[in-house]
């Protein structure tokens, strides 16, 4: 990918764990620049869905623009390829009016995409998939998984042994193309992004804090309202366990939580659980990120260390 000449328009990405404080920082950025905030996160794009994505409310929203917030319905998908889409019309009109965007969430996904573009794969073939759920209910899916090993290993091995909807697409890719799709996506589609990245992530300086803000943060979540609005959403919108929505974090576990399959200590240990495993996932993406400056998200100093820095970059007229 070319990278974009100092001429081209500022963008700031704000990025970290789930719990860093991400919705927080971007306010008080807001708040001292002319920046409009985008939504990074691939729960908050579903409406109804506000308490378990920590969206900010209504307040929030009134006083500092935010982008690609409530989207879609919980029972509708949307894809990294549909954000990349929508992020790059929403950043044009804020640059268009003199603004710079602030990207900030959790979604590494969504700022790979974005930055990178998608790899060409071939579309879903119904034929080839109802020819693979036929060898799976004969052999089983790690079984499947095997195959996928001795014919894509690098894709396999980022992929566990019961993932069935992602062994399922690796070998359909693999039948479909006579090529692994780990190679494929090595060639990916690199179109200009024709943006000057400052890149600022808020990393933990103790995990054990982090992990203990996520806890509090779940009972939080769980205090105002958390288990009513999965509740309502699975009966209005009427979606199932695996739609994407409901396989968000912390949704996930309450939706089992409501079928009577886990019990309310259950429901409330796994949900931690699974949000402390996404901030490890997280953390994983930004270690491997290159020209990141990083503030620790824990330090009482935090605010005035990113705006220090933000104006040193000189990103604003």
């Amino acid at each position: 990918m070319n990278p974009p000449d100092t001429e081209s328009p500022a963008a700031i990405f704000l990025m970290g764990p789930t719990a860093s404080g991400k919705s927080g920082m971007a306010m008080e950025i807001a708040r001292h620049f002319p920046v409009e905030i985008i939504s990074v996160d691939s729960a908050q794009v579903y409406r109804y869905m506000d308490i378990g994505s920590a969206k900010p409310d209504k307040s929030i929203q009134a006083e500092i623009p935010h982008h690609l917030i409530d989207l879609i319905n919980p029972d509708e998908s949307y894809s990294a390829a549909q954000f990349r889409e929508d992020a790059l019309s929403t950043m044009h009109r804020i640059t268009a009016r003199g603004k710079v965007p602030l990207l900030a969430g959790g979604t590494m996904l969504y700022f790979k995409v974005l930055r990178q573009g998608l790899a060409t794969l071939p579309a879903a073939d119904e034929a080839m998939r109802k020819e693979l759920e036929q060898s799976a209910c004969e052999r089983g899916w790690p079984a499947m998984h095997v195959v996928l090993s001795r014919l894509d290993p690098v894709t396999a091995e980022r992929i566990k042994p019961n993932d069935s909807q992602r062994i399922q697409r690796a070998l359909e890719v693999y039948y479909l193309t006579g090529r692994p799709m780990s190679e494929m996506l090595k060639q990916q589609q690199n179109r200009d992004f024709p943006y000057r990245v400052f890149n600022i992530a808020l990393l933990p300086g103790d995990r054990s804090v982090l992990h203990a803000r996520i806890s509090q943060r779940f009972d939080k979540m769980l205090e105002i309202g958390l288990v009513d609005e999965v509740h309502m959403i699975r009966d209005q919108c009427q979606v199932t366990a695996d739609m994407p929505a409901m396989r968000c974090v912390g949704y996930r576990q309450v939706y089992m939580y409501l079928e009577n399959e886990i019990s309310l200590t259950e429901m409330r240990e796994r949900g931690v659980f699974a949000t402390r495993q996404l901030a490890k996932r997280q953390l994983t993406w930004l270690r491997a990120m290159h020209e990141l400056q990083s503030f620790d998200c824990l330090d009482n100093q935090l605010t005035q260390q990113i705006i220090g820095f933000i104006q040193k970059q000189r990103i604003f007229a």
